[in-house]
C-alpha cells in the first residue's frame, strides 16, 4: 500500500491516512521502506527555501531506511503489537513528510513557500519529532539487526528531539526584502532592482516563464482563500502577485518561447449556453441561493431553507420526495462559484450571509494596497513601452497587457485609464501575426470594461476590429475579434454601429462557416448579442446565417455550439421574417429530433421557444406538422416538471396550441378550446 501523492491537493495540506488495521505487518513494512526511498529521492531535487531543514529531514529518514531494510531481512512471522503500532505511526508521519517535500520542491510555488518559511520549518520539526516518538515504542532489544544500525537509529532519535529546525537566515533575509518591497509599493516607491534580483535569484526565478508560473499558482490559491473567506491570506497573495507581475514586466526583457497564453474568456458564453437565473434558485424559497448545499439525494438547496425544512421535522427531499437516510448537508462550492460568476457578469447583487464576495477577479478593487499601486505603476510602464519602445519592447508590452487585462476588472480599469487602447488599436494593422493576435486579445479583455468599450469605439475601433475579423493573420485573432464585437454589442449604440458596418455580420458568418470551434462559438455569441437590436435581425437573415445554423444542428457534435445556434434561431423566430427564413430550411423534423436527443436544459428551452415561435408566426401549417410527431408531447410535458419556470411556461403554451388545433380539426370549424382544468398549471 505505497501511498500515492494526490497532485490535485493544495500545498501545505497533508491528507495522510492511517494504514488499515488488518494489513499484514510485512506489507506495512515494505510500504514504509518504499516511502523512505521516495523521501530520499528528494535529496537531488531543487529546494528553494528551507533547504537545510529539508536535507536534514531526508538525512534522518535515510538512516531509518537502512534500519527498516535490516528489519525486513529478519522479520519473524508475528510481531508484538507495539512494533505494528510503531510502523503504523511511522507510515503516517512519512506520508506527511513526503507531502511537505513535494511542496518544497514545486517549481511554481517557490515564493509562497518562502513566505511561509516559518510554518514549513515548524512542520519539519513536528514531523521529525513524531517519527522519533513512533520509534520510541519499538522493542529494540527484541529486534535482531546489526548493533551499529541500532546505534545510528538511536542517535537519530536523540537528534530529532534536539535539532531546532529554524528558518534559514538567508530565507529570513529574503523574506524581509520582499516585505520591504511590498511596503514600498504601498507608498508608490519604485523598488530597487537589486532587491528584486536578490529575491528572484534566491528562489531560482531566472526566466519570464518561471515568473509567470508563480503568478498563476498564486492566483489559484486566491480562489481557495476566497471560498474560505481568509481576508489576510488574500491580501498577502494579491500583494505577491503584484510583485511578481512587476518583476515579469520589468526584470525580464524577453518572453521565452511565447508560451501559450491563458485561455481567453468565452465571450460570456453563459448567456447562451448553460447558466440560467432559474437554475440558481433554491427549490424551497425560490430565491437565488447564497450558500448552496447538497443533501443525500444529490439535490441542492440554500442552507437556511433546507435547515428550516429539517427543523420542521421533515425527513424527505423537498424536490424528489425521497426519504432521507441522513440529514447531512455538504457545501456545494462549485455551484456557489457559478452563482457568484453569473451574478457578477450580469450585475446582480450577491448576498453571502452578510459578507460581500471577495473574489478579486470579479471586483473593481485590487486585493491589497500594494497590488493596487503596482498595477498603476505597471500601466504607466506599459504605456511608455508600447508608445515609444523598440519593436521587441512593444511586442512584449502587448503580451503583458493581454495577460494583465485577463486577470481582473481592476487591472482593466488601470490599463484603460493609462490610455493603452489607442496603442493596441494601431497594432491591429501589424504584419506580425503574434503582435496582431496579442493586441486584439488585449482589446477583447479591455472591451469587458465600460470605459474600455467607449475607448475602442471613440478611437475608430469597430472598423479596425472588423478588419481583423475578416482578414486576421491567424484564426485566433479572428475569434478574438468576434469576442470583442460581442462585448461591444452589449451597448445599444454600439450594436447599431456594428450592424451598420456592411462587413461585420458577413464576416461573422464566414467565421461560423470556416472557423475553429472556439471561433464558431465567439461568432455565434456575437450575433446573438447583435440581435437585441431589431434592425440586425434582417441583416443576419440577409447574410445567410440561418442555413449555417441548421448545418451546425445536424452535423456538429458540440452541444455548446448546438445550444448557441438554437438560441439565435429562437430569437430570430420571434419575428415573422425570421420564422419565414427558418421555415424555408424545412427543418421542423430536425428540430424535433434534436429536442429528443438534447441533454442541456438551456438547449431544450431554446428548442421549445423556437417551436412555439414558429407555431405562432407560421400558423396552422407549422402546427399541423408538429401534431404529427409522436414524441413531441412527451418532451413538452417533461419540460413542465423538469425545466425552468420560463421553459415550463413556453412548453405549456405550445401544448395549449397543439390541443386547440387537434380539437378544432376534430370538431369542425368551431374554434373550441379545452377546459382550463385539462391543462397543467405552471407553478
Amino acid at each position: 500500500m505505497i501511498h500515492k501523492l494526490n497532485s490535485g491537493r493544495r500545498i501545505l495540506t497533508y491528507p495522510a491516512v492511517h494504514p488499515s488495521e488488518v494489513i499484514a505487518p510485512r506489507t506495512l513494512l515494505l510500504s514504509l521502506i518504499a516511502l523512505t526511498h521516495n523521501i530520499c529521492d528528494y535529496k537531488s531535487k531543487y529546494i528553494a527555501s528551507n533547504q537545510r531543514n529539508a536535507l536534514e529531514a531526508i538525512r534522518q529518514i535515510g538512516v531509518v531506511r537502512v534500519f527498516l531494510e535490516e528489519i525486513r531481512d529478519w522479520l519473524p512471522s508475528s510481531l508484538p503489537d507495539s512494533t505494528v503500532l510503531s510502523f503504523s505511526e511511522l507510515h503516517l508521519s512519512f506520508q506527511k513528510l513526503l507531502y511537505l517535500l513535494e511542496d518544497c520542491t514545486r517549481d511554481d510555488a517557490r515564493v509562497w513557500m518562502l513566505m511561509n518559511s516559518e510554518r514549513v520549518a515548524d512542520q519539519f520539526r513536528v514531523l521529525i519529532r513524531s517519527m522519533a516518538t513512533a520509534l520510541d515504542i519499538l522493542p529494540f532489544d527484541s529486534i535482531h539487526v546489526a548493533v551499529e544500525v541500532k546505534e545510528q537509529v538511536e542517535l537519530v532519535m536523540r537528534q530529532a528531539r534536539r535539532v531546532r529546525f529554524d528558518v534559514d537566515p538567508e530565507d529570513k533575509r529574503v523574506v524581509e526584502a520582499v516585505k520591504k518591497v511590498l511596503i514600498g509599493f504601498e507608498k508608490r516607491v519604485d523598488p530597487d532592482r537589486s532587491e528584486l534580483k536578490l529575491v528572484l535569484d534566491h528562489v531560482g526565478i531566472r526566466k519570464w516563464s518561471r515568473c509567470e508560473k508563480e503568478v498563476r499558482f498564486l492566483e489559484s490559491e486566491i480562489g481557495f482563500e476566497n471560498l474560505r473567506e481568509e481576508k489576510r491570506e488574500v491580501s498577502l497573495l494579491s500583494s505577491l502577485i503584484g510583485l511578481l507581475c512587476y518583476c515579469r514586466c520589468v526584470m525580464f526583457d524577453t518572453v521565452d518561447g511565447f508560451p501559450a497564453p491563458r485561455p481567453e474568456a468565452n465571450s460570456r458564453s453563459e448567456v447562451v449556453s448553460c447558466l440560467n437565473w432559474e437554475d440558481f434558485r433554491c427549490p424551497i424559497s425560490l430565491e437565488i441561493m447564497t450558500e448552496p448545499v447538497t443533501i443525500a439525494t444529490g439535490q441542492s438547496y440554500d442552507r437556511g431553507s433546507i435547515m428550516k425544512w429539517f427543523r420542521g421535522g421533515k425527513a424527505v427531499c423537498p424536490k424528489t420526495g425521497e426519504k432521507l437516510k441522513s440529514r447531512e448537508v455538504v457545501p456545494n462550492l462549485a455551484l456557489k462559484r457559478l452563482i457568484q460568476q453569473y451574478c457578477s457578469e450580469n450585475g446582480i447583487p450577491f448576498g453571502d450571509s452578510g459578507h460581500r464576495s471577495r473574489d478579486i477577479g470579479r471586483t473593481i478593487a485590487a486585493g491589497s494596497l500594494a497590488a493596487e499601486e503596482v498595477m498603476k505603476m505597471l500601466s504607466k510602464y506599459l504605456s511608455a513601452s508600447i508608445a515609444a519602445g523598440t519593436m521587441e519592447e512593444r511586442s512584449k508590452a502587448a503580451y503583458e497587457i493581454r495577460i494583465l487585462s485577463k486577470t481582473s476588472i481592476f487591472n482593466r480599469s488601470c490599463l484603460v485609464e493609462a490610455g493603452l487602447v489607442p496603442h493596441l488599436l494601431k497594432m491591429l494593422a501589424s504584419a506580425d501575426s503574434e503582435r496582431q493576435e496579442n493586441a486584439v486579445a488585449g482589446l477583447l479583455n479591455l472591451s469587458k470594461h465600460s470605459k474600455g468599450k467607449a475607448a475602442i469605439v471613440e478611437n475608430g475601433g469597430v472598423d479596425l476590429v472588423v478588419d481583423v475579423l475578416k482578414e486576421g493573420l491567424k484564426v485566433e485573432a479572428c475569434q478574438h475579434a468576434a469576442g470583442t464585437l460581442f462585448y461591444l454589442a452589449s451597448v445599444e449604440e454600439y450594436r447599431i454601429l456594428i450592424g451598420e458596418n456592411p462587413r461585420a455580420i458577413p464576416a461573422l458568418r464566414e467565421l461560423i462557416k470556416n472557423g475553429s470551434d472556439r471561433g464558431k462559438k465567439n461568432a455565434l455569441v456575437a450575433i446573438y448579442g447583435l440581435l437585441t437590436h431589431p434592425a440586425n435581425h434582417r441583416r443576419v437573415i440577409a447574410a445567410g446565417v440561418v442555413p449555417l445554423l441548421f448545418e451546425i444542428l445536424t452535423s456538429v457534435d458540440s452541444e455548446a455550439l448546438v445550444t448557441d445556434s438554437l438560441a439565435i434561431l429562437a430569437t430570430l423566430a420571434e419575428k415573422p421574417e425570421g420564422a419565414v427564413a427558418i421555415s424555408r430550411c424545412r427543418a421542423l423534423d430536425s428540430i424535433m429530433g434534436i429536442l429528443n436527443s438534447l441533454t442541456s436544459r438551456a438547449a431544450k428551452e431554446f428548442c421549445v421557444s423556437l417551436l412555439l415561435s414558429l407555431s405562432t408566426n407560421g400558423g396552422h401549417n407549422v402546427v399541423a406538422l408538429l401534431v404529427k410527431s409522436p414524441s413531441l408531447m412527451g418532451c413538452l410535458y417533461s419540460q413542465l416538471s423538469e425545466g425552468t419556470s420560463r421553459a415550463s411556461k413556453r412548453a405549456s403554451a405550445l401544448i395549449k396550441l397543439l390541443h386547440e388545433f387537434h380539437e378544432t380539426r376534430s370538431s369542425g370549424p368551431v374554434n373550441r378550446v379545452l377546459p382550463q382544468e385539462r391543462f397543467v398549471h405552471v407553478r
